[in-house]
Protein backbone atom coordinates (compact mmCIF):
# COMPACT_ATOMS: atom_id res chain seq x y z
CA UNK A 1 0.00 0.00 0.00
CA UNK A 2 1.16 3.65 -0.46
CA UNK A 3 0.94 5.08 2.78
CA UNK A 4 1.62 9.02 3.54
CA UNK A 5 2.55 10.18 6.66
CA UNK A 6 2.40 14.19 7.23
CA UNK A 7 4.79 15.79 9.96
CA UNK A 8 4.14 19.02 11.35
CA UNK A 9 7.30 19.72 13.12
CA UNK A 10 8.93 22.67 14.20
CA UNK A 11 11.40 23.55 11.31
CA UNK A 12 9.35 21.97 9.02
CA UNK A 13 5.77 20.21 7.66
CA UNK A 14 6.71 17.73 5.56
CA UNK A 15 5.09 14.82 3.63
CA UNK A 16 6.82 11.45 2.80
CA UNK A 17 5.08 8.97 0.65
CA UNK A 18 6.02 5.48 1.32
CA UNK A 19 5.71 2.08 -0.38
CA UNK A 20 5.09 -0.33 2.01
CA UNK A 21 3.43 -3.49 3.18
CA UNK A 22 3.60 -5.83 5.91
CA UNK A 23 6.62 -7.43 6.62
CA UNK A 24 8.99 -5.58 3.90
CA UNK A 25 10.97 -2.39 4.28
CA UNK A 26 9.05 1.20 3.75
CA UNK A 27 10.55 2.88 0.64
CA UNK A 28 10.53 5.94 0.04
CA UNK A 29 7.65 6.88 -3.26
CA UNK A 30 7.79 10.69 -2.63
CA UNK A 31 8.19 14.17 -0.77
CA UNK A 32 6.68 17.11 -0.18
CA UNK A 33 7.82 19.80 2.56
CA UNK A 34 7.88 23.24 3.36
CA UNK A 35 10.17 25.21 5.66
CA UNK A 36 7.72 26.35 7.48
CA UNK A 37 8.27 27.15 11.34
CA UNK A 38 5.75 27.42 13.57
CA UNK A 39 7.38 28.84 16.78
CA UNK A 40 8.20 32.10 14.47
CA UNK A 41 4.36 32.78 14.30
CA UNK A 42 3.84 32.72 18.18
CA UNK A 43 2.42 35.70 19.87
CA UNK A 44 3.38 37.03 23.39
CA UNK A 45 1.02 34.57 24.87
CA UNK A 46 2.52 31.72 22.98
CA UNK A 47 0.00 30.81 20.84
CA UNK A 48 0.30 30.33 17.00
CA UNK A 49 -1.01 33.60 14.92
CA UNK A 50 -4.35 33.66 12.58
CA UNK A 51 -1.14 33.92 9.58
CA UNK A 52 1.05 30.78 11.08
CA UNK A 53 -2.86 28.83 11.32
CA UNK A 54 -3.43 30.11 7.66
CA UNK A 55 -0.32 28.78 6.33
CA UNK A 56 -0.41 25.72 8.06
CA UNK A 57 -3.88 25.01 6.91
CA UNK A 58 -2.85 25.72 3.25
CA UNK A 59 0.20 23.44 3.49
CA UNK A 60 -1.75 20.56 5.11
CA UNK A 61 -4.47 20.79 2.32
CA UNK A 62 -2.04 21.31 -0.49
CA UNK A 63 -0.67 17.79 0.89
CA UNK A 64 -3.58 16.27 0.28
CA UNK A 65 -3.60 17.03 -3.08
CA UNK A 66 -0.56 15.77 -3.67
CA UNK A 67 -1.08 12.48 -1.79
CA UNK A 68 -4.18 12.01 -4.01
CA UNK A 69 -2.39 12.65 -6.98
CA UNK A 70 -0.23 10.42 -6.28
CA UNK A 71 -2.58 7.43 -5.70
CA UNK A 72 -1.86 7.56 -1.32
CA UNK A 73 -4.92 4.84 0.31
CA UNK A 74 -3.67 5.93 3.23
CA UNK A 75 -2.44 9.06 5.48
CA UNK A 76 -1.08 9.40 9.26
CA UNK A 77 -1.40 12.89 10.46
CA UNK A 78 0.51 14.16 13.61
CA UNK A 79 1.86 16.65 15.24
CA UNK A 80 4.66 17.11 17.81
CA UNK A 81 6.40 20.28 20.38
CA UNK A 82 5.47 23.35 17.63
CA UNK A 83 1.70 22.55 18.39
CA UNK A 84 1.65 20.61 21.31
CA UNK A 85 3.00 23.60 23.45
CA UNK A 86 1.75 26.24 21.73
CA UNK A 87 -0.76 27.86 23.86
CA UNK A 88 -3.88 27.31 21.83
CA UNK A 89 -2.08 23.60 19.88
CA UNK A 90 -6.07 22.05 20.75
CA UNK A 91 -7.94 24.90 18.90
CA UNK A 92 -5.45 24.68 16.09
CA UNK A 93 -5.79 20.92 15.63
CA UNK A 94 -9.60 21.73 15.72
CA UNK A 95 -9.24 24.09 13.08
CA UNK A 96 -7.09 21.89 10.85
CA UNK A 97 -9.69 18.98 11.34
CA UNK A 98 -12.55 21.36 10.67
CA UNK A 99 -10.84 23.63 7.27
CA UNK A 100 -8.60 20.60 6.50
CA UNK A 101 -10.62 17.65 7.03
CA UNK A 102 -7.44 15.83 8.34
CA UNK A 103 -6.71 14.58 11.77
CA UNK A 104 -3.52 15.42 13.49
CA UNK A 105 -2.20 13.15 16.34
CA UNK A 106 -0.62 15.18 19.35
CA UNK A 107 2.30 13.29 20.37
CA UNK A 108 3.40 13.23 23.43
CA UNK A 109 7.42 13.96 23.90
CA UNK A 110 7.77 10.32 25.59
CA UNK A 111 5.40 8.87 22.73
CA UNK A 112 8.00 10.96 20.17
CA UNK A 113 10.89 9.88 21.66
CA UNK A 114 9.74 6.25 21.80
CA UNK A 115 8.57 6.21 18.28
CA UNK A 116 12.06 7.15 17.49
CA UNK A 117 13.43 4.60 19.17
CA UNK A 118 11.23 1.99 18.09
CA UNK A 119 12.30 3.00 14.31
CA UNK A 120 15.78 2.46 14.99
CA UNK A 121 15.37 -0.84 16.78
CA UNK A 122 13.95 -2.00 13.43
CA UNK A 123 16.58 -0.66 11.54
CA UNK A 124 19.53 -1.99 14.03
CA UNK A 125 18.08 -5.44 14.61
CA UNK A 126 17.97 -7.34 17.72
CA UNK A 127 21.83 -7.39 17.32
CA UNK A 128 21.74 -4.09 18.53
CA UNK A 129 20.35 -5.54 22.42
CA UNK A 130 20.36 -2.65 24.92
CA UNK A 131 19.94 1.18 22.59
CA UNK A 132 20.70 4.33 23.79
CA UNK A 133 19.40 6.59 21.06
CA UNK A 134 18.97 10.84 20.72
CA UNK A 135 17.47 13.30 18.53
CA UNK A 136 17.30 16.21 18.23
CA UNK A 137 14.72 18.19 17.29
CA UNK A 138 14.00 22.17 17.00
CA UNK A 139 11.72 22.26 19.60
CA UNK A 140 12.63 19.27 22.03
CA UNK A 141 16.05 16.68 22.31
CA UNK A 142 14.54 12.69 22.81
CA UNK A 143 16.27 10.46 24.70
CA UNK A 144 15.23 6.39 24.79
CA UNK A 145 16.54 3.79 26.01
CA UNK A 146 15.81 0.36 26.58
CA UNK A 147 16.30 -3.45 25.32
CA UNK A 148 13.37 -4.33 23.43
CA UNK A 149 10.96 -2.97 20.67
CA UNK A 150 9.84 0.24 23.12
CA UNK A 151 11.77 1.46 25.19
CA UNK A 152 12.29 0.89 29.34
CA UNK A 153 12.50 4.66 29.45
CA UNK A 154 11.82 7.86 26.94
CA UNK A 155 12.48 10.96 27.38
CA UNK A 156 11.59 14.65 26.13
CA UNK A 157 13.88 17.62 27.19
CA UNK A 158 13.50 20.95 25.92
CA UNK A 159 16.47 21.37 24.39
CA UNK A 160 15.79 21.67 20.78
CA UNK A 161 18.09 23.59 18.47
CA UNK A 162 15.81 26.18 16.82
CA UNK A 163 14.40 26.55 20.45
CA UNK A 164 17.62 27.17 22.37
CA UNK A 165 19.00 29.60 19.18
CA UNK A 166 15.64 31.70 19.70
CA UNK A 167 16.08 31.84 23.50
CA UNK A 168 19.27 32.53 23.67
CA UNK A 169 21.52 33.65 21.00
CA UNK A 170 20.15 36.74 19.86
CA UNK A 171 23.58 37.67 18.23
CA UNK A 172 24.58 36.49 14.82
CA UNK A 173 27.90 35.60 15.81
CA UNK A 174 26.71 34.42 19.02
CA UNK A 175 28.62 36.79 22.09
CA UNK A 176 30.62 34.81 24.48
CA UNK A 177 28.39 35.45 27.29
CA UNK A 178 25.51 33.92 25.11
CA UNK A 179 27.52 30.94 24.73
CA UNK A 180 28.74 30.54 28.07
CA UNK A 181 24.98 31.28 29.71
CA UNK A 182 23.54 28.45 27.11
CA UNK A 183 26.64 25.99 28.07
CA UNK A 184 25.35 26.52 31.62
CA UNK A 185 21.37 26.12 30.82
CA UNK A 186 22.43 23.26 28.75
CA UNK A 187 24.33 20.79 31.26
CA UNK A 188 21.91 21.60 34.13
CA UNK A 189 19.27 20.59 31.98
CA UNK A 190 20.81 17.37 30.73
CA UNK A 191 22.23 16.68 34.09
CA UNK A 192 18.54 16.36 35.40
CA UNK A 193 17.29 14.18 32.16
CA UNK A 194 20.38 11.84 32.77
CA UNK A 195 19.16 11.21 36.52
CA UNK A 196 15.77 9.52 34.60
CA UNK A 197 17.84 6.91 33.15
CA UNK A 198 19.08 3.96 34.76
CA UNK A 199 23.23 3.08 34.84
CA UNK A 200 23.74 2.02 31.78
CA UNK A 201 25.26 -1.54 30.50
CA UNK A 202 28.39 -1.87 29.44
CA UNK A 203 27.88 -3.39 26.18
CA UNK A 204 24.99 -0.51 24.86
CA UNK A 205 24.64 0.54 20.86
CA UNK A 206 24.81 4.34 21.29
CA UNK A 207 22.88 5.93 18.06
CA UNK A 208 21.03 9.02 17.23
CA UNK A 209 18.57 10.32 14.80
CA UNK A 210 17.36 13.86 13.12
CA UNK A 211 18.77 16.19 10.35
CA UNK A 212 20.90 17.88 13.16
CA UNK A 213 22.82 14.82 13.88
CA UNK A 214 23.50 13.92 10.15
CA UNK A 215 24.74 17.55 9.84
CA UNK A 216 27.28 17.18 12.58
CA UNK A 217 28.23 13.62 11.19
CA UNK A 218 28.82 15.21 7.63
CA UNK A 219 31.08 18.02 9.47
CA UNK A 220 32.84 15.64 10.92
CA UNK A 221 33.63 13.64 7.74
CA UNK A 222 30.85 11.56 7.48
CA UNK A 223 29.74 10.60 4.24
CA UNK A 224 26.88 12.25 2.34
CA UNK A 225 23.46 11.49 2.01
CA UNK A 226 24.11 10.99 -1.40
CA UNK A 227 26.23 7.48 -0.66
CA UNK A 228 22.72 6.24 0.60
CA UNK A 229 21.30 5.22 3.74
CA UNK A 230 23.19 1.78 4.02
CA UNK A 231 26.89 3.38 4.71
CA UNK A 232 27.73 3.47 7.98
CA UNK A 233 27.88 7.00 9.51
CA UNK A 234 29.72 7.95 13.24
CA UNK A 235 30.02 11.06 14.99
CA UNK A 236 32.90 10.89 18.13
CA UNK A 237 32.78 13.39 20.82
CA UNK A 238 36.39 14.01 19.96
CA UNK A 239 35.97 15.38 16.91
CA UNK A 240 32.66 17.10 18.25
CA UNK A 241 33.80 19.62 20.71
CA UNK A 242 35.98 20.92 18.35
CA UNK A 243 33.47 22.05 15.85
CA UNK A 244 31.18 22.93 18.91
CA UNK A 245 34.30 25.94 19.20
CA UNK A 246 34.28 26.06 15.32
CA UNK A 247 30.49 26.88 14.54
CA UNK A 248 30.07 29.29 17.61
CA UNK A 249 33.04 31.52 16.17
CA UNK A 250 30.90 31.42 12.32
CA UNK A 251 28.08 33.73 11.59
CA UNK A 252 24.50 31.85 10.05
CA UNK A 253 26.00 32.48 6.41
CA UNK A 254 29.37 31.48 6.91
CA UNK A 255 28.16 28.04 8.11
CA UNK A 256 25.56 27.61 5.38
CA UNK A 257 28.44 27.47 3.17
CA UNK A 258 29.49 24.48 5.31
CA UNK A 259 29.06 20.68 3.96
CA UNK A 260 25.87 19.26 5.35
CA UNK A 261 24.45 22.67 6.82
CA UNK A 262 21.36 24.32 4.65
CA UNK A 263 20.65 27.86 4.77
CA UNK A 264 17.21 26.76 6.56
CA UNK A 265 18.91 25.23 9.89
CA UNK A 266 22.58 27.17 9.67
CA UNK A 267 21.44 29.70 12.70
CA UNK A 268 20.85 26.50 14.96
CA UNK A 269 23.11 24.01 13.98
CA UNK A 270 25.06 25.88 16.89
CA UNK A 271 23.02 24.87 19.46
CA UNK A 272 22.10 21.68 18.09
CA UNK A 273 25.90 20.81 17.87
CA UNK A 274 26.48 21.97 21.52
CA UNK A 275 23.27 19.85 22.90
CA UNK A 276 24.86 16.79 21.04
CA UNK A 277 28.41 17.38 22.76
CA UNK A 278 26.45 17.89 26.35
CA UNK A 279 24.75 14.85 25.59
CA UNK A 280 27.35 12.34 24.71
CA UNK A 281 29.75 14.17 27.96
CA UNK A 282 26.96 13.65 30.05
CA UNK A 283 26.22 9.82 29.04
CA UNK A 284 29.40 9.13 28.86
CA UNK A 285 29.57 8.33 25.15
CA UNK A 286 32.65 8.44 23.13
CA UNK A 287 31.21 7.35 19.64
CA UNK A 288 27.70 6.65 18.31
CA UNK A 289 26.41 5.70 15.19
CA UNK A 290 24.10 7.58 13.28
CA UNK A 291 20.70 5.80 12.22
CA UNK A 292 18.62 6.99 9.03
CA UNK A 293 15.21 6.23 10.24
CA UNK A 294 13.82 7.97 13.00
CA UNK A 295 9.91 9.36 13.97
CA UNK A 296 8.33 9.10 10.43
CA UNK A 297 9.37 5.56 9.97
CA UNK A 298 8.64 4.64 13.10
CA UNK A 299 4.92 5.64 12.64
CA UNK A 300 4.76 3.80 9.86
CA UNK A 301 6.18 0.59 10.79
CA UNK A 302 3.59 0.77 13.79
CA UNK A 303 0.84 1.54 11.85
CA UNK A 304 1.67 -1.64 9.60
CA UNK A 305 2.09 -3.78 12.69
CA UNK A 306 -1.19 -2.47 13.95
CA UNK A 307 -2.75 -3.61 10.97
CA UNK A 308 -1.39 -6.64 10.68
CA UNK A 309 -4.05 -7.55 14.39
CA UNK A 310 -6.86 -8.20 15.21
CA UNK A 311 -8.77 -5.22 16.51
CA UNK A 312 -9.94 -7.08 19.33
CA UNK A 313 -5.98 -7.63 20.79
CA UNK A 314 -4.24 -5.18 21.83
CA UNK A 315 -0.44 -4.05 20.54
CA UNK A 316 1.96 -5.05 23.27
CA UNK A 317 2.93 -1.41 24.76
CA UNK A 318 5.57 0.19 27.41
CA UNK A 319 3.04 1.94 30.18
CA UNK A 320 5.86 4.02 31.68
CA UNK A 321 6.05 6.02 28.06
CA UNK A 322 1.95 6.03 27.67
CA UNK A 323 1.67 4.21 24.53
CA UNK A 324 -1.91 3.27 24.80
CA UNK A 325 -3.43 5.92 23.23
CA UNK A 326 -1.53 6.19 20.49
CA UNK A 327 -1.36 2.84 19.70
CA UNK A 328 -5.31 3.12 19.46
CA UNK A 329 -5.07 5.95 17.19
CA UNK A 330 -2.62 4.08 14.48
CA UNK A 331 -5.38 1.47 15.06
CA UNK A 332 -7.86 2.83 13.60
CA UNK A 333 -8.70 3.02 10.02
CA UNK A 334 -8.13 6.64 8.27
CA UNK A 335 -11.00 9.17 9.09
CA UNK A 336 -11.87 9.52 5.51
CA UNK A 337 -10.33 8.49 1.87
CA UNK A 338 -7.02 10.84 1.38
CA UNK A 339 -9.08 11.02 -2.52
CA UNK A 340 -12.25 12.06 -1.15
CA UNK A 341 -10.72 14.86 0.79
CA UNK A 342 -8.75 15.93 -2.17
CA UNK A 343 -11.70 16.16 -3.82
CA UNK A 344 -13.77 17.67 -1.19
CA UNK A 345 -10.59 20.74 -1.41
CA UNK A 346 -11.03 21.12 -4.94
CA UNK A 347 -15.06 22.03 -4.94
CA UNK A 348 -14.19 24.38 -2.44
Amino acid sequence: MRLGVLDIGSNTVHLLLVDAHIGAKPEAFASHKRPLSLVRYLDDAGAISEEGQQKLIGFISEAVRFAARHRAEDMLSFCTSAIREAANGAEVIARVQAEADVELTELTGAQESAMTFFAVRRWRGWSAGHTLNFDIGGGSLEIAYGQDELPSTALSVPLGAGRLTRQWLSQDPPTKAEVNALKAYVREEMDAARREFPQLRDQVEITATSKTFRSLGRLTGAAPSAAGPYVKRTLAAKDLKPLVKQLGELSSAERAKLPGVSQMRSAQVFAGALVAETAMKTFGVEQLTICPWALREGLILRRLDALARDTSVEIPHAPAVGHVDLDRALRRPTHKDVRAIAVEHARG
